[in-house]
């Protein structure tokens, strides 16, 4: 039988058959494998190819032959362009049942677990405007007014928004109006072919249940003619805006923050009230995009752990507690371990101010505490960034043998690939796995993984 060679350009018919991780649908021509964005599992479509591996190629929707019974019309006018969201063609039934397949593809494929007890996705309140934050590169049109919005998929190209159906919608005004004062105050947009410019981003944050919000504008140079008179405006202008804040990012860099914040007028913070807790958030502080998704699943380990008070606790990449404090009104003692200095900050300012005294936090890398904390928890509770958990954190617990362990992670992949080191010893054994959808629209997907220690013999 002859294989076909299939080359750049070529037009073949897909049947769309699953989803990748990055949210392309996924359909074979023959042997190839094909990705396709903006297609949905039972679609069938005429594809360009526009590169080609040995085992796969990346295609081009050319035209919808035979739409799914799951694609719906998006919410979005520029949905097909704007990289921001990749599934709002998908009804939000089949996004969950997509996402809870993603994890458990990933535990099977990655950590050679056999039939993993993942539970239904913990859906959230609402599948459009919930992000608490959002943050909009800069730039300007070929008439030279500036823009906001998300890079086109694929490209660098800025599709301008004046509203977002994903954000929290007390945020639009903000973003279409202060576009235009930044065209009126005449401030450089930032250009990164040729790093130049001052500004690079407009960040926008609000407390979901306080409205409380703050406005940050990333910056090249801390010298923006005249900006407390415009941050003086802006705090008239939008009466739940508390805050305004300039960070400074000098580097070339995707990197969106820097490393310095300074506040230009109100306050550096806004508050949240989050699990029954107040909470101080700064406008570069890590605290999780769904508000209401993040408590729902908060209230699920709570409900799994059962706490009786006397246990110890600890909880590695703890940020600025957000986990840390509602369980520490649950349990004897706990402590947070957490990389930047700012977070431990207003972590130890939180616990203060929501007299909670049973928890002490701690400053640095968690690959080097872990190994030197002399107490034996009872329960660590690991939340790291995207990816995973250093080695070092894998060993130590080995060493340590706390009885429960909960990994709550945002890239299921490395969430695998560390229960695999976990688990292969038959040490611990998952008994639980509840996946969340904290960003719905998107191919993303939290999960909380529950293990218990094996009785050792």
């Amino acid at each position: 039988m002859t294989i076909k060679t299939w080359q750049q350009g070529d037009l073949t018919e897909v049947t769309v058959t699953d989803l990748s991780d990055t949210g392309d649908g996924v359909g074979r021509s023959d042997d190839l494998v094909v990705f396709v964005p903006d297609t949905v599992p039972g679609d069938r479509v005429l594809v360009r190819l526009v590169h080609v591996k040995p085992k796969y190629a990346q295609g081009k929707r050319q035209q919808l032959l035979q739409p799914s019974p799951h694609r719906i019309q998006p919410s979005c006018i520029v949905a097909d362009k704007c990289g921001g969201c990749q599934w709002q063609h998908i009804d939000y039934e089949y996004q969950l049942e997509a996402k809870r397949n993603q994890v458990v593809q990933a535990l099977e494929r990655i950590g050679g677990f056999v039939a993993p007890p993942v539970d239904p996705v913990l859906a959230a309140f609402s599948p459009l405007g919930y992000r608490n934050k959002a943050t909009y590169p800069l730039g300007r049109s070929r008439t030279l007014q500036v823009q906001a919005g998300y890079y086109q998929k694929g490209s660098h190209q800025l599709i301008n928004l004046n509203q977002c159906p994903v954000q929290d919608q007390r945020l639009n005004p903000l973003l279409l109006e202060v576009k235009q004062d930044i065209q009126k105050r005449g401030w450089q947009i930032y250009n990164e072919q040729r790093h130049t410019g001052d500004v690079r981003h407009l960040s926008l944050r609000i407390g979901r249940r306080t409205g409380e919000m703050l406005l940050t504008l990333v910056v090249k140079d801390w010298n923006l003619p005249r900006i407390q008179d415009q941050a003086q405006e802006w705090l008239n202008r939008y009466p739940h805006l508390v805050g305004v804040s300039l960070n400074r990012n000098q580097e070339r860099t995707n990197t969106i923050f820097g490393s310095q914040t300074r506040c230009i007028a109100g306050l550096p913070y806004l508050r949240e009230k989050f699990a029954g807790l107040e909470f101080q958030v700064g406008s570069d502080t890590f605290f999780q995009v769904y508000t209401e998704t993040a408590e729902a699943l908060l209230e699920v380990i709570q409900s799994e752990l059962n706490l009786q008070g006397s246990e110890i606790l600890l909880d590695t990449y703890c940020g600025i507690g957000t986990l840390t404090l509602p369980l520490a009104k649950q349990v004897r003692q706990a402590t947070g371990l957490e990389l930047q200095p700012e977070a431990v900050e207003l972590a130890i300012l939180n616990a203060q101010n929501n007299q909670i005294n049973n928890v002490n936090f701690l400053t640095g890398p968690v690959e080097k505490l872990l190994p030197q904390m002399e107490i034996v928890p009872d329960i660590v509770l690991l939340d790291p960034p995207r990816k995973g958990c250093d080695r070092v954190v894998i060993e130590t617990l080995l060493r340590v043998l706390p009885q429960r362990i909960v990994y709550v992670s945002c890239k299921v992949a490395t969430l695998a690939r560390d229960l695999k080191l976990l688990c292969e010893n038959g040490v611990y054994s998952i008994t639980r796995v509840q996946p969340a959808d904290f960003f719905p629209q998107t191919a993303h997907v939290e999960a909380a993984a529950f293990l218990e220690r094996r009785l050792l013999t």
